[in-house]
């Protein structure tokens, strides 16, 4: 089960990512630095699978949120390196949150419950409707304002299913 995990920061520098020899992929995949402003800098590996929220182009300078499997193998170097499954341009008053939800539609990691109401989109990652109930499954959440409550309840604008 994918375990994810975030980080959030500036893009520093975008880059082409060779993955193999006789220029592979070129072009394909793309390393993304962040930095976070306190000195901590990861390396996203972009590949031409990870989802960008509402197909958002994003350019050094942008403020980011990148979700990564933190059960995945890395390699042992510095920065970190991760593969990006997911990656969020940060717009005010708008939230994203990436992770299993049961059937109670509580988020696994037990901040956030999904209220879902007529108007919340859900759709797969190819854009076309999902017409069953989004329980027990890995969400890509997008949400306005939530309660204080714990866990955090929120009527979400759109809800991705990550089949």
């Amino acid at each position: 089960m994918i375990k994810f995990q975030s980080f959030n920061g500036t893009i520093t520098m975008i880059s082409d990512f060779l993955i193999g020899e006789n220029d592979e992929g070129a072009g394909c995949y793309k390393l993304v630095s962040v930095d976070n402003g306190f000195g901590t800098l990861v390396n996203f590996v972009v590949a031409p699978t990870t989802y960008f929220v509402d197909n958002a182009i994003v350019e050094v300078g942008d403020r980011v949120t990148g979700y990564y499997d933190a059960n995945a193998p890395v390699p042992l170097i510095f920065p970190p390196q991760f593969r990006a499954i997911v990656m969020a341009k940060d717009i005010p008053n708008r939230n994203v949150k990436v992770d299993y939800f049961n059937n109670q539609l509580e988020s696994n990691d037990g901040q956030l419950r999904l209220n879902i109401s007529p108007h919340t989109q859900i759709l797969l990652i190819n854009g076309q409707p999902f017409t069953r109930i989004p329980v027990n499954r890995n969400l890509i959440v997008v949400y306005g304002a939530t309660t204080k409550s714990i866990p955090a309840q929120t009527t979400p604008y759109k809800i991705i299913v990550m089949c």
